[in-house]
């Protein structure tokens, strides 16, 4: 069966907390020291959501701004997509509690979990649903508040992680623009190096679980960043030979904000220029689902993506999985 409709970006936004936390913040809190995390994960401060915000609430403000900028009535949204490994609640879905403060009334609501690839692979379901009619519009979003599951203990995490949320709206679009090509891939035999074991069917919470601490995020640094290069570049390629493109059509790379010496490696690896990769990790830090979309966002905003340019999303996380979006960008530039 061939594709109906052509699908891409035709709405985005983006959300970020107002308070920074910056290395000298932790240096007061932890065993550390700005030059160390600097040199080893190139990120200066993060955004830190209240503790009364929930996942949702970033969530919001990113799908509201995604919408509007969209030109589209809340009515006109026909399914709503949250990606996060930081729900709300298990259940109902942090998608619906968006629903209903967004005032979705005529969408379907559901989230999805694949860490820090979840957007690439909310985009990658958002495009099946528009192509094949199913739906007309669709709000994909990326939403993250892991500094409520970060382990202030632990040096060796809680400098790496920030909370933000970013949407896209996608819909029809010209033939021969917009989400031209998308992957999505996993191996469940790595699911030790990135993980966070307690409050699930496999340790439920208990006083014993929260005694070990178990609720926090748990991860195997050198293992981590050796796959995240590999299955983030082996991606990337893929996503480009399905589509019949080459690594020089590229004109801006959105690689998963994880460390600045991960996305120099993937960059490196696929001899595509620092000036062609687009960085928010020194500002934001490891964001999980939200970063690509609020990368691309930010590019989108400061005029380094155009009309007609390649861009491509890769991303890796715990599971482990992987993902890549290729768009050829289908909106005019920012007047």
């Amino acid at each position: 069966m061939s594709d109906t409709f052509n699908a891409g970006i035709i709405g985005i936004g983006s959300y970020l907390p107002e308070k920074k936390m910056t290395n000298a913040d932790l240096e007061k809190m932890v065993d550390t020291n700005n030059e160390w995390i600097v040199t080893r994960t190139g990120i200066s401060e993060r955004r830190v959501a209240p503790k009364n915000e929930a996942t949702s609430d970033l969530a919001v403000r990113a799908g509201k701004k995604a919408i509007e900028d969209a030109g589209l009535d809340p009515l006109d949204i026909d399914m709503v997509i949250v990606a996060t490994i930081t729900p709300d609640m298990f259940f109902p879905s942090t998608a619906c509690f968006v629903q209903a403060k967004l005032g979705l009334k005529n969408a379907g609501a559901f989230d999805l979990l694949a860490a820090c690839s979840g957007f690439g692979y909310a985009l990658k379901i958002a495009d099946s649903f528009v192509r094949s009619g199913a739906c007309r519009r669709v709000l994909a979003i990326g939403a993250e508040t892991l500094t409520k599951i970060i382990d202030w203990e632990d040096r060796g995490t809680c400098i790496l992680f920030g909370d933000g949320a970013g949407a896209a709206v996608v819909g029809r679009v010209d033939a021969g623009t917009g989400l031209i090509g998308n992957y999505a891939g996993a191996d469940g035999n790595q699911t030790d190096i990135l993980y966070l074991p307690g409050g699930g069917s496999r340790f439920p919470t208990t006083m014993d679980t929260i005694d070990k601490r178990l609720h926090y995020i748990k991860m195997s640094g050198k293992e981590t960043f050796k796959c995240a290069v590999k299955t983030m570049s082996d991606a990337a390629l893929k996503v480009l030979a399905d589509a019949g493109k080459q690594l020089s059509d590229v004109k801006l790379l959105i690689p998963h904000q994880a460390n600045m010496r991960i996305i120099s490696a993937v960059g490196k690896k696929l001899d595509i220029p620092m000036e062609n990769v687009y960085v928010t990790v020194d500002r934001y830090g490891n964001m999980s689902a939200a970063t690509t979309i609020i990368a691309l966002d930010e590019a989108y905003r400061e005029g380094k993506v155009k009309t007609g340019d390649l861009v491509l999303l890769v991303a890796f996380g715990g599971g482990l999985t992987w993902s890549a979006n290729l768009i050829v960008w289908n909106k005019e530039e920012l007047k």
